[in-house]
This record gives structure tokens, sequence and C-alpha cells, in this order.
């Protein structure tokens, strides 16, 4: 028999719970939370009662302390921090009422609680160390602890408030020097952060100040502050003014900014061309210039943050320069090396090369990784992309759906997801499967499978060491709903359920931070453009969530930039997400491997999620029974900007 979606989260937390189950104990929760929030004491003091038995008595707990915090008894605030930390309001209580002690100085009893705080932020940890300079007996022990401020302060963005009275004891010590105040003025305007750097100018000699109309000038416009900036003996402070209006015009166009930077560079030191050479390249590469690889070797061995370093591998391979691919991965930190995509591209680099063996090694520790690079690595050494295995054999029981079940963590989230509190469910779902081994987690996903918890069954399922269920892992839920708009676009399903899979996690009510929204996340301008397409006069935006239209709206948009794309799935997929002038924009004035391609897309977000909706559509093809095409196929090769299909595109919605 069908029952409604409540109805059926209900029953199953009626059959899974360890506690006793309140017919309205939604309602009375609810009702506690709006206590909480008008600050209605009375009302959440009978609620708190009511609840004192349900799954979800914590958060109650929380609301009566969070109501009270500056007055309550430290003892009551003491005893709920000493609970199990099974569910995270306990460490969220725990972070504000370290705030409450931090701005109250009661840093013993900061210094007693601190350690347990789960969830590092910088704010807190800027009190920590104020506790501790506090309570040392003797100034040089204060000033070893001062001297821990130093990578706190070397960053080019403004920090917490608590962090100023560390800050003024170390510049007041010197234990902060003139070096330090420049360095992090370097460092802000790198960000383009002006208003800091405005700041920190004030605090060196007058020699080294930056005038704060000079900065303005370079930020407002770098190209006309260069022109009449006069530097034929330009001092410090006009050397650092002229370095950032080169690295800001930089961002509007590389080949402009260097040939005002060659004008005047002559007047520069060589360790400072060095410098300006490595941000003009870092810029240049993630512009996708040609010139950025020259540039990086005019850089020698300037520093290069990590940014940088990446987007010089970038640009070696755009240019297809094996050789100094892996030049570049060698210059990378070392825990930049060990991360996926540089193991990957290191190896292709040394197969490039002819040294196989070497490249081997790297390929199959990486094929055992699930991932885009796990599958790049299979094939390279021919292995076919499969998702079966014997551990796959296990399905969780009666017996094991119950005891994950009482999970406290598991029943609070099935909860607050049936209310539609999605960021607490979440949080409760993620802090609860920290605890869980292969069998629970997968276990975990069926429930949140059969409660129609999607997202947060893939969370589960995607989490597994050596035992995983692919099935869970790559849900394929609305597959009947989903046939009649496959058949109208002539879209291939795998393709389409490995882009729904990273858009929405098969959320209906999904809804970005832009406004993109349902299983397909469409943005209100396209699928407004899209529905002028298809003719549907009574489309309004609220319309946008209901699944068919949101299925329709987005299939079909699928099949618009696909077909914009001459068929590549890969300039598609970067189109649906960024919009296809900046996909076509990408493109290479030569052919380029669609790995490659996907590799050197500069937005970060678009960058991963090209690779990942590749990565899903293989899974999904083998799952759906049609696992002939491999990833490096379904890349294939991204024509160059000459070749393109010149088919006007709207602008990015």
């Amino acid at each position: 028999m069908w029952l409604p979606l409540p109805m059926r989260f209900f029953l199953l937390a009626l059959l899974l719970s360890p506690v006793l189950v309140h017919a309205n104990e939604e309602s009375d929760f609810l009702a506690a939370r709006d206590a909480f929030r008008s600050g209605n004491k009375v009302r959440l003091e009978q609620l708190a009662e009511k609840l004192s038995r349900s799954a979800m008595e914590p958060y109650v707990a929380y609301y009566r302390l969070r109501l009270n915090l500056t007055t309550s008894d430290p003892s009551d605030i003491q005893a709920f921090l000493a609970r199990p930390a099974d569910t995270p309001v306990v460490d969220k209580l725990r972070g504000e009422w370290l705030r409450q002690l931090g701005k109250t100085q009661q840093w013993s009893t900061f210094l007693a609680e601190f350690p347990r705080l789960q969830t590092q932020e910088t704010d807190l940890s800027c009190y920590a160390l104020q506790a501790r300079a506090q309570l040392q007996p003797t100034q040089a022990q204060a000033d070893e602890v001062l001297r821990e401020v130093r990578p706190l302060w070397l960053v080019g963005r403004e920090q917490p408030e608590s962090c100023t009275p560390l800050f003024e004891a170390a510049l007041a010590r010197n234990l902060l020097g003139e070096q330090d105040v420049w360095l992090r003025l370097r460092l802000a305007l790198e960000a383009g952060n002006v208003t800091l750097a405005k700041r920190l100018s004030a605090q060196l000699p007058s020699r080294l100040q930056i005038a704060p109309a000079m900065l303005d000038s370079a930020a407002s416009n770098p190209e006309r502050y260069l022109e009449h900036a006069g530097l034929d003996q330009p001092n410090e402070a006009q050397r650092l003014a002229a370095q950032f209006a080169v690295l800001r015009l930089a961002k509007q166009s590389p080949p402009q900014a260097h040939a005002r930077w060659q004008s005047i560079a002559a007047h520069f030191p060589e360790d400072e061309r060095a410098y300006v050479s490595g941000w003009l390249a870092y810029e240049a590469a993630m512009k996708l210039d040609a010139h950025a690889l020259d540039w990086y070797r005019a850089a020698g061995n300037a520093p290069l943050n990590e940014a940088q370093r990446e987007w010089r591998v970038r640009a070696a391979l755009r240019a297809k320069n094996w050789r100094e691919v892996a030049n570049a991965i060698a210059q990378l930190t070392p825990a930049q090396q060990q991360e996926a995509p540089w193991r990957y591209w290191k190896g292709r680099a040394l197969k490039e090369q002819g040294k196989v063996t070497e490249a081997n090694k790297l390929f199959i520790d990486l094929a055992r990784e699930f991932n885009f690079y796990g599958q790049m690595a299979s094939e390279e050494l021919g292995a076919v992309i499969a998702t079966e295995s014997k551990a796959d054999s296990f399905k969780p029981g009666k017996a094991e759906l119950e005891a994950v079940g009482k999970l406290p963590g598991i029943q609070r989230a099935l909860l607050l997801y049936r209310l539609d509190m999605r960021v607490e469910a979440a949080k409760e779902w993620s802090l609860t499967l920290r605890s869980l081994n292969d069998r629970q987690l997968i276990t975990a996903a069926e429930i949140a499978r059969r409660n129609e918890m999607y997202d947060r069954a893939i969370s589960a399922a995607d989490r597994t060491v050596a035992t995983h269920d692919f099935n869970l892992r790559y849900l394929a839920p609305y597959r009947e709903e989903l046939q009649s708009h496959l058949r109208d676009n002539g879209l291939e399903e795998a393709w389409v359920y490995g882009l729904m899979r990273q858009e929405s996690r098969f959320v209906t009510q999904a809804k970005s931070n832009v406004g993109a929204a349902g299983l397909m996340q469409i943005m209100p301008a396209t699928a407004k453009w899209v529905a002028k397409k298809l003719g549907l006069k009574s489309y309004k935006q609220s319309l946008i969530h209901q699944m068919e239209t949101n299925l329709k709206l987005g299939t079909y948009y699928m099949k618009t930039v696909l077909d914009w794309f001459d068929g590549s799935p890969v300039l598609a997929s970067a189109a649906y997400n960024a919009g296809p002038g900046r996909a076509r924009r990408w493109r290479g004035e030569v052919p380029l491997e669609g790995a490659i391609y996907a590799e050197t897309i500069p937005f970060n977000e678009t960058r991963d999620y090209v690779k990942k909706v590749m990565s899903n559509t293989v899974y999904y093809a083998a799952q759906f029974g049609q696992p002939g095409v491999s990833l490096k196929q379904r890349l294939g090769v991204i024509a160059p900007k000459s070749e393109a299909n010149q088919t006007p595109i709207p602008d990015e919605k």
C-alpha cells in the first residue's frame, strides 16, 4: 500500500526508535524551536518536559541553555558539554560558550574546555592563545606563546577581533617586526584587500608607507596609474604599489600587464622582477594564455604559492609539454604531490616520456580509488571500469537495519529531514557516520534510501573503504518519471543521471545559493528561456520546483547545450554549470584531450563538476548495463576554437 512520505518516515522511526515516540513529537519539537526563537522561556520549559524522552531532547536542552547562556549556572552548561559528543549541538554550544568565556576573559575555564572543541575556528584559536599568554607566570613564557601568532598574522585577509590583542601585543614586544608587517601588506595586496593594506601601511615607518590615495588609484585604474607613476628611481613603497597595479591589471589582461611591466621592470631589483613574473604567469595560466609557461620560466626560483604551482602544471598540460608537466609537479609541495590529480598527471608525464614502468606503479596505486583519476588510471592500465566486487554481496537485513536505526543520530537526522531542517539533519548524519564501519555505513545508506533521503544515502555509501555498494553510491531514483524526457530529447540516461547526481543528489527541493532549483538545478533565467523555447505559455517561476516541469526544462537544456557543442558531453557539462559562453572560450587553439580541457577549466567549481559528472556517467552506464564506452572515450578530444560550432548562443544565464 502506498503511503505519503511523512507517514512513511513516521512509521520507520516508530519501528526503529529505542525511546518513546509520541504521535505529536514533531509538533512539540517545532513548538520548542519556535519558543526558543521567540525567547519564550516558560513555553520552552513546558515542552522540554514533554520531549525529555525524545531523540530530540539534546536540541531542547541546547535551546534552554543557549537562551540563558550568560546567566546559566556554569555547572549546567558543563554537564551538557560532558555528554557524549554524538550530536553536533553539543559542540555547537561548546563553541558559543567558549566565545562568551573569551569575551569575558575567564581564561582558566576557557582553557579547561577548549581542548574538547571538535570544530576549530580562528576566533577561538586566538582566544586560546590569549588565555595561554595571560596565564603564563613570566613575560618570557608569555612571549613564547605570542610567537605562535605569526601564522595567524601572515594572511592577506582580515582576522577576527579576538586576534587583535595578540597582534598588538606581539608588535609591541617586537615579536612581529617591520618585515612581518611588510610581508602581510604584500599578502593583502595580492588578495586585493586594499582596506587592510592601508591599515598595515600606517603601521610602517614613514619611508615605507604607501599613501592611501596611491593604493586607491592603483586599484581603480591600474593601467593609468602605471602610465603616470614616474618610476625612474622608485623607493620601496612606490615599487610595491606599482607591483600591485601590475597584478591588478593582470587580472584583466595578462598581455597588457606584461607590456606595462616590461616598460618599468628595469627599475626593480631582480627578486621583485621574478616575483611579478610569477604572478603574471599565474594570471595568464588562469586565462589559458599561451605565454604562461614563458613567464613562469622568467620567475626563476621566485617563491610561488600553492595555487601558482598548480597552475604551472596546468599551463604545461595545456601546452602538451610533458617534460615541463613532470618538472612542475616536482615543484609542488609534498602534500600537493600526494593529491590524486597530480599523481595521475605525473604518471601520464612519465608514460609520455617512455617511463612506462614508473608510470604504471603510480597508476596501480591510483586505480584503487573510486574517482575520476582512479578511473583514468585503470584505463591507462587497460582495466575495465567495474562496479561489482565480492564486497557488494552485503545487504543489510532486519537486525542490521534495526541496530543502525536505533542510533540517536540517525533518528534525529530522520526527524530533522522530515521537518525540512536539512542543514541540521546533514550535520547529525555526518557526525553519526564518522563512527560507523563499512557495513554500518551501507546499512545507514539503505535506511536513507528507504526514506527517500537520497543525498544522505549517497553520503553514507560514498564513505566505505573496503566494502562497497555501488547501487547505493549511484542511486537512480525517478527513472520512470525521466524516461519520456530522455526519449523526447534523445539523451543518454547515464549522462543525465551523472549530471543530476552532481547537481542535486536527487533532492527535489534543492536550491543553490544563486537560485538554481530542483533535481536539475535550473537557474530561473534559464528556465524562463527554455520554457519560452518549448512554448510553455502557462509557465511561472514557482513551477521550477515541480518535478515534471524541472525534468522537462532540464533535459531540454541539456540537449540544447549538447547540440551547441557538437555532441561533446564534456563541453555540454561545462556549459550547464558555468554557461555556454565560458565553455566555448575555454577551448584551446589546437585540439585538446578532454581530460586536459577539464583539468584546465579556470573555475574551481566547474572543473570539479565536469570531472565528477563524467565519472558518474561511467558508473551509471555500468549500472544500467551499458558499460561499453570508457571514460577516456567519453571525454574525447575537444576541437580547437577555429573549428568550433559558431552557432550564436545566449549570454551566461
